[in-house]
């Protein structure tokens, strides 16, 4: 008996108690389930792991004699006679019904395929066509040496995350990042800290891919019509209202894993796009005049703010983070198979056609344009400016169309974490899953409340370095301080010494470039123009 006891005893696993981008408390006491039905592959939207009156279903014994522990492993007991920590954490591990019921861990037969097309097309996108525009500021050698260091930085940083999405210690899963947060530093200082980047990371970039993905639907309509066309061209409102429809068409997809498709094709067409960009612009050679050296200012002080906003647009370059708990929790996870083996080389065959993009991106676009390249739309702006009569029609058209189908793929991954906390709202408060019609009308609700602040705020794309610095910790800040908080690896060992030098330092430099973004803004000027896109 005391082998069976030692399970049903297990200490809960702690949940935050409000839906908020991660996973809601239930009422009814967490689920024990055997090893069997442990990490399923697929979950169904009605979990069969209780009864009707909400009572738990314990395996049944074949003999009225002591049941024993069903074995996770083949492994002879002589050789691990206390058990191995992982098995007796994975026995323990408690099932949160509701998961069941939410998109981003409806399904969990996701692969390590699965993973590299989402890590893909949420980790490169429009904002690496700015990076020449930081070289500008920065010049070959830092701009180089600063895109290498934020590139190896926040590639460790992915690492770290990928490792703490299982605790053996607690003997379970963080299936989101708010989630992962609250655990480490409390709920409420992990609303303070993660709840803003955190909604912008996914609020905010589909209302940028709105508002960039109608500007270049409009670009591809006039490339492709042609001079001669006499059809009245739409409007830039109407032209985010098409991108709007098909997003929100597209969105009807029920979960994560649902929508690996989208994200291939998504993830196809942004190395398509950012291929064709500096492979165009390279071919055409260098424009009559350029020039590379630093741009300088009269003031040291303008100077120094300058190069941290570019610091800050590199930054943002590098996005996605947010989004590689919820990719893993798509995956089944076992003893001997956990996910993090997976979606480690998912992350590793995604970044490594990411840095076959972004580094060809930014020192071909910067030796073609120098300091003439735009700072509002960077290699694609400078594209149509200066190329448009000298590169075809067709490799102009597909371009654009691979930016507007891109954007349409980007929306979905981005907007999942909303819609997986706008059901879990419902599913918290009715204790059932989320009706069809109910579902389709929070998809639809979300993507006309993008498409209404990118009406109203079409400028928020030329805000590259300012939301980059507001951006950064979740990148490359945060995991650093979850790491020793989860993990708690030996004080002054490398490890403890790397990570609260990384997160002390991701932490500052964050403000440093909040701070330094809106001098130049303030400096400079931005076209604000509220509800009038152009």
């Amino acid at each position: 008996m005391g082998e069976a006891k030692e399970i049903w005893s297990a200490p809960i696993t702690p949940r935050t108690g409000n839906s908020l981008l991660g996973t809601p408390m239930v009422a009814s006491p967490p689920v024990s389930c055997p090893p069997s039905q442990l990490h399923s592959p697929s979950l169904t939207r009605s979990p069969l792991l209780q009864s009707e009156n909400g009572d738990v279903i314990h395996p049944k014994s074949k003999t009225p004699k002591t049941p024993r522990t069903p074995r996770m492993s083949l492994t002879p007991r002589f050789i691990t006679p206390l058990g191995s920590p992982m098995r007796k954490a994975l026995r323990l591990t408690k099932l949160d019904p509701q998961d069941a019921w939410l998109p981003i861990t409806e399904s969990r037969n996701g692969n390590k395929y699965y993973a590299a097309f989402h890590t893909l097309c949420s980790g490169i996108g429009i904002q690496a066509l700015v990076l020449p525009v930081a070289f500008t500021i920065l010049g070959w050698t830092w701009g180089i040496i600063s895109l290498t260091i934020a590139f190896i930085w926040q590639l460790y940083t992915l690492w770290l995350l990928v490792h703490l999405h299982e605790s053996v210690e607690n003997g379970v899963r963080y299936s989101r990042y708010l989630q992962l947060c609250f655990a480490s530093f409390g709920e409420r200082l992990g609303k303070l800290l993660a709840l803003f980047p955190i909604m912008y990371l996914s609020a905010g970039t589909c209302t940028t891919l709105i508002i960039i993905g109608g500007s270049t639907a409009r670009t591809f309509y006039q490339v492709v019509c042609g001079h001669s066309c006499t059809a009245k061209p739409m409007t830039t409102v109407e032209w985010y209202l098409v991108f709007t429809c098909a997003a929100v068409v597209l969105s009807q997809l029920p979960n994560l894993n649902s929508i690996a498709g989208i994200s291939l094709i998504g993830a196809v067409t942004a190395v398509g796009y950012c291929t064709s960009i500096w492979i165009a612009s390279v071919a055409q050679g260098a424009l009559p005049g350029v020039n590379y050296n630093p741009v300088k200012t009269g003031n040291s002080v303008e100077n120094a703010f300058s190069v941290l906003n570019a610091l800050g647009i590199i930054a943002f370059a590098f996005r996605g983070h947010n989004l590689i708990l919820e990719i893993q929790a798509t995956m089944p996870s076992s003893e001997k198979h956990p996910s993090h083996v997976p979606m480690w080389k998912g992350v590793k065959a995604s970044y490594t056609l990411i840095a076959a993009c972004i580094f060809p991106l930014a020192i071909g676009g910067y030796w073609a344009y120098g300091q003439l390249i735009p700072a509002n739309g960077g290699m694609l702006t400078a594209l149509y400016a200066f190329h448009s009569q000298d590169v075809s029609r067709f490799v102009l058209g597909l371009t654009s169309f691979f930016v507007v189908v891109n954007g349409l793929c980007s929306f979905q991954i981005y907007g999942m974490p909303v819609f997986d906390d706008m059901e879990s709202v419902y599913t918290t408060r009715m204790k059932k899953p989320c009706p069809w019609w109910l579902r389709s009308f929070f998809r639809v609700l979300f993507g006309f409340i993008c498409f209404l602040i990118g009406v109203a705020i079409p400028f928020l794309s030329s805000l590259a370095g300012l939301i980059g610095g507001v951006a950064l910790p979740v990148t490359l800040a945060y995991p650093c301080f979850m790491w020793l908080k989860v993990k708690k690896p030996k004080k002054y060992s490398l490890m403890w010494y790397l990570n609260w030098f990384l997160g002390t330092f991701g932490i500052c430099l964050s403000v440093i470039l909040i701070t330094a973004s809106i001098y130049v803004i303030v400096d400079t000027g931005v076209n604000v123009s509220f509800f009038d896109p152009k």
